[in-house]
Parts: structure tokens; C-alpha cells; sequence
């Protein structure tokens, strides 16, 4: 008894170590490994681990390697990429912008709209909100619009690549729950448990998305009838009014129709999210084509930068497993299971505990160290609990949004203050990301409320 209270002790403590790690700057693949391996180390000279544990990493790490889903991650993020550095997503916010711009409110509704799409095929917040801040930010201030409402608007709109599938954190969270929900119903006696899918999560998160979208462009309505002088209508040429239609079909349509295959493939089920994810980087590089970007630079640039963030993403995932497997074995989970079960409230009380724990990391950490670190360690335990997955998915996404539109520590306020010209200040940008983080609770709210909001669709396609 004794040893096992040793070890779960020291797998807290290790817990709390490698934030404070996180805190002090040090790469968060190395720290968590690394830390990870000193507290191992350190539990065997104490009899609570066993070294040969470790040589179940290499399954892990082979386990990874091999995955066919997260085969589908560098080819989403190649498509960003690939629409973004040639000017495609460029060209979509001009557009979507003359389209809405002449109706009070208009700009900032098409920003919202082209975020959710940018959003849809890139899936990183970091990129997401200095694309739209670059892009979207001084025509909005040229235009004479309020700098909170700007501010907020875009940064609003770029955290969307959480929820909005073909999201690669969705990826990550469907894959990681399929195999947490097939271990757990094993050791619960079902031997035969109902899959859970990358499809299934992407379906629970379209609904709520689309609700995200659909309350953000409800609340530039509200400013645009009680505030207009905060969003006034866009002064076009009549020059630009008549190629309108012309850039419609050219520009807006096109990477329209390409998203909506991508998604519409997964979800109605005629394609594997990998296999839509191959289609979308080829379809990428044909719009690159037809609109003359497809240069041999654009697309070594396009490459490096998938390499980057792809390997980025992966060695995070390598540490984070070196991390989960020593903090298991030392009975951390134990630790966890029984601080959870003891809480107040049972289910709800243990889902409002582990929600707010990743909203406090949000602020310190990124998605990815995030759903790495706490979503094997808490999963198993809510699930066994009752906890549907794909809710669950849906809900740990929609919360780090909010995370990271949250002031004075949200990254997405960080990355658009990084892009952002000083005439615009930083309380500016706190005080326009307020409204939308209030909205956001407000979804949270319905989807603890509602389940069925998440689970009716995936139900509706795949029974």
C-alpha cells in the first residue's frame, strides 16, 4: 500500500514538475519526455517502476507510425497551406468581402465566413488568426470599423479550427478515442464494443460549429443594428460592383466546392478522412494551378511548412507517450480515477473538473500538449463513467477555444497582437475578444444541456 501511494505521489508531483518545466521555456516534446524519464528513474531507485516498462514505447511510438487515420494530418495541413500561399484564401476574404461589404456589418460577417472555411482546411489556430489578422485587419480598419469589433471578430473567427472539421485536432482526439473507448468497454465486458471514428467525431462536430458561425454572425447583426458606427457598410467602385459576379464563380466557388467535397465525402461516408485528405491537397494544388500560383517556390514552401508543423505536431505526441506511460505505471491513473469518482456532483462534477483544468492549461500550453497529455490520463475514467466519446471530443474542443480566446492569456489574442499595427492596443483586442468568449460559454452551456446536439447527427449517418 504504501508503495503504491509512493508512486502515485511521485506521478503527481512529476505532473506538476513539467509545467513548471512548460513555464520556464524549454520545448515541450523534450520537457515532457525528458522530465518524464528523470522521474522513472527516479520511482525505480524507490521500488514503485519497473524499467522494463519502458520498452512498450516502441510499440507506441511503431503504433503511431503506422496509424493510417493520422496519415490524413500532413495531407490537411498541405491544403492550408497550399490555399493560403497562393493567394487563394487571400482572394476568398476580397470577395466574400465585396459580396457582404456594401450591408452594415457585412465585412465582418464574410470574415467570419472565411475563417470557418480557412478553418475547415487548415485547422491551426496559430496560422488561422495571422492569416485572417494580416489579410483581414486593415481593410476592416480602413473601412472604418471599430478596432474591438475587429479585433474580436478575427480572432473569434480563427480558434473555429478546433471545432469546424476537417479540423487535425479532431483527428487526433477521434483516433485517440477510438482506442480509449474499445478499452474500455473490453474491461467493462463488452467484447464487441460500437466503433468510434474520426468520421463520428468529425459528424458531432459539425452541428456545433455551425452553431458557433451562426451565433458570431448573429452578433455583428446585433452591432451593426445597435452600433453601426462600430461596422459601417464598405464603400465599393462601380468598377468593383460589376466584376463581382465575375470573381463569385472565379473565386469564391472553387475552394467552396473543394471543401464541401472533402467534408461531405467523410461524413456521407464515401471516403476515409485520409482518403479525403488526399483528394483535398490535389485539389489545393489545382486551384494553385488555375490561378497561376503553382510555382516550383510556392510549392517547396508549401512542403517545408508541412514538414515543420507536421513534425512539430508528432514529436509533441512521441513526448506526450513517453509521459502517459510512465505516469500510468506509476499509478497516476489510479490517482485520477479516485480523486474523480470522489468529486461532487458524480459525472457532471468530474466533466466540470477536467474542463476546467485544460482551460487553465490553454492559457499556458498549446491544443495538441494539451489533448496528448490530459485526454489518455481522464478519458478512460469519464468514459467509464458514462460519458459519451464523441461528446466528449466535441466538448474538450469547443472549451480550448475558448481557452484561447480568453484575455489576458489566450493565445489567439497573442498571435493577432503579434500581427496587429500599434495603432491597436492590447486592451483593444482584450476587450473585442470578451463578447465572443461570453458567446462561447453560452454554446458550452446548450451542448452540457443538450447532448443531443452532438450525438444526433453521427447517429442520423452511422446508426
Amino acid at each position: 500500500m504504501e508503495v503504491t501511494l509512493l508512486g502515485e505521489v511521485l506521478a503527481l508531483v512529476m505532473f506538476f514538475t513539467i509545467i513548471g518545466v512548460l513555464l520556464l521555456g524549454f520545448p515541450v516534446a523534450f520537457s515532457l519526455a525528458g522530465t518524464s524519464l528523470i522521474f522513472a528513474g527516479i520511482a525505480h531507485l524507490l521500488g514503485v517502476f519497473d524499467l522494463s516498462n519502458l520498452t512498450a514505447l516502441s510499440s507506441r511510438f511503431m503504433g503511431n507510425m503506422v496509424n493510417d487515420v493520422l496519415v490524413a494530418v500532413p495531407l490537411f495541413i498541405f491544403m492550408g497551406m497550399m490555399l493560403e500561399r497562393s493567394g487563394i484564401a487571400q482572394k476568398l476574404l476580397v470577395t466574400m468581402g465585396r459580396l457582404f461589404g456594401d450591408l452594415r456589418g457585412g465585412l465582418g460577417i464574410s470574415v467570419i465566413i472565411v475563417g470557418a472555411l480557412l478553418a475547415a482546411s487548415t485547422g491551426i489556430i496559430g496560422a488561422t488568426v495571422v492569416t485572417m489578422g494580416l489579410l483581414s485587419l486593415p481593410a476592416m480598419l480602413k473601412a472604418n470599423y471599430d478596432p474591438r469589433v475587429a479585433t474580436g471578430v478575427i480572432t473569434a473567427s480563427g480558434t473555429l479550427g478546433q471545432i469546424i472539421p476537417p479540423s487535425t485536432v479532431l483527428i487526433f482526439m477521434g483516433d485517440m478515442l477510438a482506442g480509449i473507448n474499445a478499452q474500455v468497454q473490453m474491461s467493462m465486458g463488452n467484447f464487441a464494443p460500437s466503433p468510434v471514428s474520426v468520421g463520428d467525431l468529425f459528424a458531432g462536430a459539425f452541428i456545433p460549429g455551425l452553431m458557433l458561425v451562426t451565433i458570431y454572425i448573429l452578433f455583428m447583426v446585433y452591432k451593426a443594428w445597435f452600433r453601426p458606427e462600430s461596422c459601417p457598410a464598405l464603400i465599393m467602385t462601380t468598377e468593383e460592383k460589376a466584376s463581382l459576379l465575375k470573381d463569385v464563380f472565379t473565386t469564391l466557388i472553387p475552394p467552396l466546392v473543394l471543401i464541401i467535397a472533402v467534408l461531405g465525402s467523410i461524413l456521407g461516408g464515401v471516403a476515409t478522412p485520409t482518403e479525403s485528405a488526399s483528394v483535398g491537397a490535389v485539389g489545393a494544388m489545382l486551384l494553385a494551378a488555375l490561378q497561376r500560383k503553382l510555382t516550383y517556390k510556392n510549392l517547396r514552401e508549401v512542403m517545408y511548412a508541412t514538414a515543420n508543423t507536421t513534425t512539430m505536431i508528432f514529436i509533441i505526441l512521441i513526448g506526450a507517450t513517453v509521459f502517459s506511460l510512465i505516469f500510468r505505471m506509476m499509478g497516476g491513473d489510479e490517482l485520477v480515477s479516485d480523486f474523480l469518482n470522489a468529486l461532487p456532483g458524480g459525472q457532471l462534477g468530474a466533466i466540470l473538473f477536467v474542463m476546467l483544468l485544460m482551460f487553465f492549461l490553454g492559457f499556458i500550453l498549446d491544443t495538441f500538449e494539451i489533448i496528448f497529455m490530459v485526454l489518455p490520463i481522464t478519458a478512460p475514467i469519464l468514459l467509464m463513467m458514462g460519458v459519451d466519446p464523441i461528446w466528449l471530443g466535441v466538448i474538450v474542443a469547443v472549451n480550448l477555444q475558448t481557452s484561447f480566446l480568453t484575455p489576458p492569456f489566450g493565445f489567439a489574442l497573442f498571435y493577432l497582437r503579434g500581427v496587429a499595427p500599434n495603432s491597436v492596443t492590447t486592451r483593444q483586442i482584450y476587450e473585442g475578444a470578451l463578447p465572443f468568449v461570453v458567446l462561447q460559454l453560452i454554446v458550452i452551456g446548450l451542448l452540457i444541456a443538450f447532448p443531443g446536439i452532438v450525438t444526433w447527427l453521427p447517429n442520423q449517418l452511422y446508426g
